[in-house]
Formats: structure tokens, C-alpha cells, sequence
């Protein structure tokens, strides 16, 4: 039930090749398909996004969440 609803909610708010391109993701790295999905479901229930995201808007929140998610190593 839950997955139904995020799919309703994700087809609401991405075009078809931004969402084909998240289902890409999902197979290549699905923690972080997951973590786009919910920060898009988050940004659209506080009605922060203004119509469809398209691909490109797509790619830079996959930037935003990549920068967010990197991983910092240090050699000493």
C-alpha cells in the first residue's frame, strides 16, 4: 500500500524521462533511488515544487543528494 502511494505521488510530480530515469537508478544504486524519492515526496507535500520535475531538475537533485550523501574519507 505504501509503495502504491509513492508511486501515485512520484508520477504526479516527475515527467516521464526524469522518471525513467530514477527507475535507472533503482537498479543501479537503489539506497540512493530511495533517498531521491523521498526528499521529491518530501519537497511535494510542503508544495515546494512548482508543476512537473523534468529531467534535468532531476539530475540536480540527484547532484543535491549526492553532495549530501558523500562519503569524506581522510588519509592521516
Amino acid at each position: 500500500r505504501e509503495a502504491e502511494i509513492r508511486n501515485t505521488i512520484l508520477a504526479q510530480v516527475l515527467d516521464q524521462a526524469a522518471r525513467a530515469r530514477l527507475s535507472n537508478l533503482a537498479l543501479v544504486k537503489p539506497d540512493k533511488a530511495k533517498a531521491v524519492e523521498n526528499y521529491l515526496i518530501q519537497m511535494a507535500r510542503f508544495g515546494q515544487l512548482a508543476g512537473k520535475v523534468s529531467e534535468q531538475g532531476l539530475i540536480e537533485i540527484l547532484e543535491k543528494v549526492s553532495q549530501q550523501t558523500e562519503k569524506k574519507t581522510t588519509v592521516k
